[in-house]
């Protein structure tokens, strides 16, 4: 069997190993050294008593993101709760460029948060809002503050509202559970949206961020599902012999691009969601697979061993030959579009193992990013700046998160067990 089959079959036995449910955690392993300096001022409260501390979820987004380095809550000398209060001196004393303040406060049932944007070397306010949310809401509340504090001050939309889907299982042999799992960025919240006694890989948000397609080994062999996250509602698109792998989500949402080896060696093919209907996109004796479209809906890359070794491939839709993208090294797989079309994120094998690496389209120019010697399945934040993917922890498998210039990353352990096959949702509004 070819090193590309070989390597996704390898995967295969990874994820039926028994692993265990939990909650994930964070731990993060390298911080950005040139992170601007910010301070999330704890948040006052005003006749109501939180059980929750939306300015340290604040705080933690902004510290994971790469690009700010929040300011210890013991190293601050005041505690201001909105910008009336701020005394810029304190704030330029502690070298602190951006200063962000609030309180919470009961009205009608529902909590209204009070937050403010301050620049500190400007000694001005950049922005305010009152959120009202439901007493339950208060984490989604905190992931908007962020979203809206990031864009503030880097002009990139945030991403801390957006969900994560990954693969977990427990028990032993025939007696293992897996679980479809969706969470919160972060990794809190997390419930599951399908559960199997057969293997469940490369789960795939659609782009309204509705839906998921996977794949189930449920019959004994697999199949392609799509299933709406919130009601769990799905059908089964294919089934075919041998393999029905990688599904990929067009950007119109109306198709999917998939690998199957229905006619002997895997090969690449459309099908349309609402038809059904196959359509092959490439016709060549190698292993063709791992798809993923372009941004623009024109055209799909995706890995081939035609070369002799794994490497990334672009296919136009409306025909003409496939351009070879990836020459560094001799084992490229797994690409994923950054958003804005410009590079790909994808699986590179270098001197230290197999890391999540970004190549440049435009010189072809590939870094690697993670700092894991077995990196697998990365999926990109739909705002560009991080990359989710699987690796190895000792024995475990956790998800590590690195940003897309390589200066932060983290981890997303399960306080036991493995976790696997992550995915990035879209932005959800």
């Amino acid at each position: 069997m070819r090193a590309l089959l070989t390597s996704w079959l390898a995967a295969l036995v990874l994820l039926c190993a028994p692993m265990a449910q939990a909650e994930l955690t964070i731990d993060i392993t390298r911080g950005n050294e040139q992170a601007t300096p910010i301070a999330v001022v704890p948040f006052a409260e005003d006749g109501v008593s939180m059980s929750t501390d939306i300015a340290r979820i604040v705080s933690e987004d902004l510290r994971r993101s790469g690009y700010f380095a929040p300011l210890a809550r013991q190293d601050m000398f005041a505690r201001p709760a909105s910008s009336d209060d701020v005394t810029y001196g304190d704030w330029q004393a502690l070298d602190t460029r951006y200063l962000v303040v609030g309180r919470v406060s009961q009205e009608d049932g529902n909590l209204r948060i009070r937050y403010e944007l301050m620049d500190v070397a400007g000694e001005s306010r950049m922005l305010g809002e009152t959120v009202t949310t439901g007493p339950d809401q208060p984490r989604a509340a905190a992931h908007h503050v962020s979203d809206q504090v990031f864009e503030a001050i880097t002009d990139i939309r945030g991403a801390f509202s957006t969900r994560i889907a990954y693969v977990t299982s427990e028990g032993i042999g025939d007696n293992t559970q897996y679980r479809l799992m969706v969470a919160d960025a972060d990794g809190h919240n997390s419930h599951q949206a399908l559960t199997s006694n057969e293997p469940i890989m490369s789960p795939a948000w659609s782009p309204d961020g509705n839906k998921l397609a996977y794949v189930s080994f449920e019959g004994g062999r697999p199949g392609i599902y799509v299933q709406e996250v919130s009601s769990g509602r799905r059908v089964k698109l294919t089934s075919f012999e041998g393999l029905n792998s990688a599904p990929s989500w067009s950007p119109d949402g109306r198709r999917l691009a998939i690998a199957l080896s229905r006619d002997g060696q895997p090969e690449i093919y459309t099908i349309d969601i609402a038809s059904q209907e196959l359509t092959r996109i490439t016709r060549n004796p190698s292993i063709e697979t791992e798809p993923s479209w372009a941004p623009d809906g024109r055209s799909l890359i995706y890995t081939s061993d035609r070369s002799g070794g794994p490497q990334i491939y672009r296919q136009a839709l409306n025909g003409g030959s496939p351009e070879r993208l990836t020459y560094t090294g001799d084992y490229n797989a797994r690409a994923r579009f950054a958003p804005d079309g410009e590079a790909i994120f994808l699986i590179h094998k270098g001197n230290n193992g197999y890391q999540v690496a970004r190549q440049d389209l435009d010189n072809g120019r590939l870094v690697e990013l993670s700092d894991a010697r077995q990196a697998e399945s990365p999926s990109v934040a739909p705002n560009g700046t991080m990359v989710i993917f699987a690796t190895q922890e000792g024995s475990r498998g956790v998800l590590g998160v690195v940003s897309a210039d390589g200066r932060a990353s983290f981890r997303l352990p399960a306080t036991q067990g493995d976790v696997r096959e992550p995915a990035w949702s879209p932005f959800l509004n």
